[in-house]
């Protein structure tokens, strides 16, 4: 299934870089992109315009394919940007944040391949029907804009790949071999990774952001928006602090959403502001613990996600010999 995957999008490697939104780049989509694996832009709120400066220059920087995220509810630019991504002949679409059934046709029309962002086997099972090439099924380990479902990778996957017949992309707690192994042996096809990117040499984040990647434990992020049903993974942090605080005190949705704009994540992303701006985080923060370029990071992963096989498959053979004995 796998190769069927990247025989589809037209790559080397079952790696797919996460969309993240605002602070998304050309340098570190066409890096994936040219590792072999499938470089992402993520549209955020950005205006039609701003979207297509950073295609054409990840244009320039690589012949190889790349996807556009389009955040549905989120954008509210989303039939332009439907418009832009046509226009600019992008290969590959991936739907997050929204119904995507109303606009896959429309894609599927102009031979885009679609990738659909789903929470829950009910939302895989709409995708498939409604004519998605694949499902990008997303644990609540992730980074960023969260599903209040709050699933799980490890139990989110074998149910969306026991209910849906097209290739299933594992998200959510991946940034290393074991975790791609992990995501092969829970029936996925490939992987998608955000915060492992955040950490490479050609991401052209601020340095504290890649540092508290970096350095981060096992406990250092956080949920923040339960209180308004609009839950967000972040890194700990100053202002981070202050939304917990005032949502202990009762916060509005439009409070919220105040404090969480692009805007804010812009600060803590691009300036390293953690007083008036928040980084988003995955919990494979604490597994990070260096800075490769994004084509070392992809090869690696894939030779170690091998021996991680191989070693598993050895472990196993044993106890059943001796079982048949």
């Amino acid at each position: 299934m796998s190769h069927h995957f990247c025989n589809m999008l037209q790559i080397n490697y079952p790696i797919i870089q996460g969309g993240m939104g605002n602070i998304s780049n050309a340098p570190l989509t066409a890096a994936v992109s040219e590792a072999g694996g499938l470089g992402t832009i993520g549209c955020g709120t950005m205006k039609p315009d701003e979207v297509q400066q950073i295609i054409v220059e990840t244009k320039k920087r690589t012949k190889k394919p790349f996807a556009v995220n389009i955040a549905i509810n989120v954008s509210p630019y989303t039939k332009e940007l439907i418009e832009l991504v046509i226009e600019q002949k992008i290969p590959v679409v991936s739907l997050s944040a929204g119904n995507p059934a109303p606009i896959i046709p429309l894609l599927k029309k102009n031979n885009i391949k679609v990738l659909a962002i789903v929470a829950a086997v009910k939302h895989a099972e709409k995708a498939e029907s409604a004519g998605a090439d694949a499902v990008v099924a997303e644990g609540f380990e992730a980074a960023g804009i969260n599903s209040n479902l709050e699933l799980t990778t490890m139990t989110l996957i074998p149910q969306i790949v026991k209910n849906v017949s097209i290739p299933v992309i594992a998200a959510g707690g991946i940034g290393d071999g074991k975790g791609l192994a992990a995501a092969f042996m829970l029936g996925a096809s490939g992987v998608q990774m955000g915060t492992r990117f955040i950490a490479t040499k050609e991401a052209p984040f601020h340095d504290l952001y890649k540092q508290k990647v970096i350095g981060a434990s096992d406990t250092e992020t956080m949920i923040i928006g339960r209180s308004v049903d609009q839950t967000r993974r972040v890194l700990q942090g100053p202002y981070v602090e202050t939304i917990h605080t005032r949502e202990k005190s009762g916060i509005s949705v439009e409070e919220y959403n105040e404090m969480t704009t692009e805007a804010q994540h812009t600060k803590g992303a691009l300036e390293g502001n953690l007083t008036t701006g928040f980084m988003n985080g995955g919990q494979v923060s604490g597994l990070i613990e260096d800075m490769p370029t994004v084509s070392d990071l992809m090869e690696k992963m894939m030779t170690d996600a091998k021996k991680q096989i191989q070693k598993v498959n050895e472990q196993l053979i044993l106890p059943i010999n001796n079982i048949q004995k």
